[in-house]
């Protein structure tokens, strides 16, 4: 018997929120299976955005911010699930492992990682871009696309660059480092779902 495919990991990003039919076609794709089997990583989104906001008025700390951020992924996943209720937000890896075996879509809600992570800074350098690569590389995904609201910029040929120009979160290159295949950046021009010939690895 064939052995399942490896999933692969697809990053919606937060900002995505300001494009709603947008959104709402990555969702339906991936839900309809177009692009294999996948876990959709959701951003933070305006949630995310708020505990920035409220860090910056109260002045706690980063390792707070880290965990409020964490759930504020969580419930970004009750709202992708909510609008294609096809999708099924699920926790630990063994859980989306189940789903994707039963040929659903999981939704990733990290909030086990909320106990901490030695691989995982609780830092705003760390956002839901380095922690989609984090899964990728847990889960063994054959490789990791992020989709963003912003073409990658002209010129930018690694991920230091990319990081540089606030493109994806400082940490970024450390994780990329980590993960063995390869990455996407998927801005408004890529297709969707996302295509093997679309990908573009940095150097």
């Amino acid at each position: 018997m064939r052995a399942p495919a490896a999933p692969i990991v697809v990053k919606l990003g937060g900002s995505l929120v300001a494009d709603a039919p947008r959104l709402r076609a990555w969702l339906a794709h991936l839900a309809d299976g177009a692009a294999g089997p996948c876990v959709v990583v959701p951003g933070g989104g305006p949630l995310a955005e708020a505990v920035r906001t409220s860090q910056a008025a109260l002045g706690f700390s980063d390792a707070l911010a880290h965990r409020l951020a964490l759930d504020a992924m969580g419930r970004m996943a009750e709202i992708f699930s909510a609008l294609e209720p096809r999708l099924v937000a699920a926790r630990a890896p063994e859980a989306l492992a189940a789903l994707l075996a039963s040929g659903l879509v999981p939704v990733w809600d990290p909030a086990d990682l909320k106990a901490g992570h030695p691989d995982i800074p609780e830092t705003w350098d760390v956002t839901s871009d380095s922690l989609a690569l984090w899964l990728a590389a847990a889960i063994g995904a054959s490789r990791c696309c992020l989709v963003k609201s912003a073409e990658r910029p002209a010129g930018t040929t690694d991920w230091a660059d990319l990081a540089a120009s606030g493109l994806v979160d400082a940490a970024f290159p450390v994780f990329a480092a980590r993960y063995a295949g390869p990455i996407a950046i998927l801005g408004p021009g890529a297709a969707c779902p996302p295509a093997a010939a679309s990908e573009r690895a940095a150097a």
